[in-house]
């Protein structure tokens, strides 16, 4: 879900960033200038191009064979994934001839409530569904992984929580001028910047399904 949830942040930032370009009065432009205007243009051209005939390749064993290892990553001991090893030929081929013939429907999702500390409902998928989730993935994030915004963290390659808090304390030094006081300061924590935190209510819960699939159409033209 990651992969798609983010698709839409990228037309609202480039066309903001295209925007601050288109308001530099001069007309000299830096070399700092052009490069940003020529990575939104890279950006929009990757933006504009849309994929088709991409279904094969979603069904393909070689494409559920490699999700199938990326979906037991870290989890090889669990009594359901080694049930499913044990006849992966033909619980792959099922699952490859259900999607070719167009008839596989994911299993209902197991409900279960953790405290981390806040109380969340979480629904999980059984293994072979998230072995299609993983084969979904490895076709469609080559093609939004290079116009996601740089600072989404969730779920990507080379991102995750630790590189969140590192680019998070880059932006805290850079708006506290690394630090410095306040010019009336009381104390030594009196340093300038702002927070905002924020959430949405539900989000997962609430997304438009009917805008996201026209969302996805821009780009996979498969139906």
């Amino acid at each position: 879900m990651s992969v798609l949830h983010t698709v839409a942040r990228f037309n609202a930032n480039s066309d903001r960033a295209n925007l601050n370009c288109n308001r530099n009065p001069s007309n000299s432009k830096s070399k700092k200038d052009e490069n940003a205007e020529l990575g939104i243009t890279q950006a929009r051209t990757l933006t504009m191009k849309s994929h088709k005939n991409l279904y094969p390749k979603l069904c393909s064993f070689e494409n559920l064979e490699l999700a199938f290892k990326k979906a037991r990553r870290d989890k090889t001991s669990l009594p359901y994934v080694v049930e499913f090893e044990k006849d992966l030929e033909k619980n792959l081929t099922k699952i490859q001839k259900e999607l070719i013939n167009q008839t596989y429907k994911p299993s209902p999702l197991k409900r279960f409530i953790i405290r981390d500390p806040k109380t969340r409902t979480i629904h999980a998928s059984i293994f072979r569904d998230r072995v299609v989730y993983h084969a979904i993935i490895n076709i469609l994030e080559p093609i939004y992984e290079p116009i996601f915004i740089h600072d989404s963290y969730a779920s990507r390659k080379d991102k995750g929580a630790h590189k969140a808090v590192e680019r998070f304390d880059q932006f805290k030094r850079k708006v506290s001028k690394n630090g410095k006081l306040t010019k009336n300061h009381y104390n030594k924590n009196n340093v300038t910047g702002h927070v905002l935190k924020a959430d949405i209510k539900h989000y997962f819960k609430t997304i438009d399904h009917k805008i996201l699939l026209n969302i996805i159409k821009r780009k996979i033209k498969d139906e």
